[in-house]
């Protein structure tokens, strides 16, 4: 029996060498802003929804680019599900605050890393070896 895939997207937002992270209430951990997709949403459709529904922006749809897809184990989820977090960049417009399904923003530098998810770990080593993250 195949593991339950988790299928999300998530924005990448980097600035002076810091990610953007948000923490949801009710959770302790931390995670690259963004979410599942609902019914059949594309990656794009997805991305816009959830940001501005976690981050109170609006993502320019026209500047979206892909960066990677990571897969790894989802944690604290029993049955080993995988999460496939696909990612990409953005410009946007409006002030970034926390919605109330969000308790708390963060820009997080490499050495954060182990506050976030295996998969989003993979962005973090990705973008600290293209001197992106420091």
């Amino acid at each position: 029996m195949a593991a339950e895939l988790i299928d999300t997207v998530a924005w990448v937002r980097v600035e002076g060498g810091r990610i953007l992270c948000a923490r949801p209430r009710g959770k302790d951990v931390f995670y690259i802003p963004g979410g599942k997709r609902e019914g059949a949403e594309s990656d794009l459709q997805t991305l816009l929804r959830e940001i501005e529904e976690e981050l109170t922006v609006v993502l320019d749809a026209a500047s979206a680019r892909h960066v990677a897809t990571y897969e790894a184990e989802a944690s604290g989820v029993p049955g080993g599900a995988v999460v496939r977090m696909s990612c990409y960049t953005a410009e946007y417009r409006g002030t970034l605050s926390a919605s109330s399904e969000i308790a708390e923003l963060a820009w997080f530098s490499y050495a954060h890393r182990p506050l976030v998810p295996p998969v989003d770990q993979l962005l973090f080593d990705d973008l600290r070896a293209s001197g992106e993250l420091t």
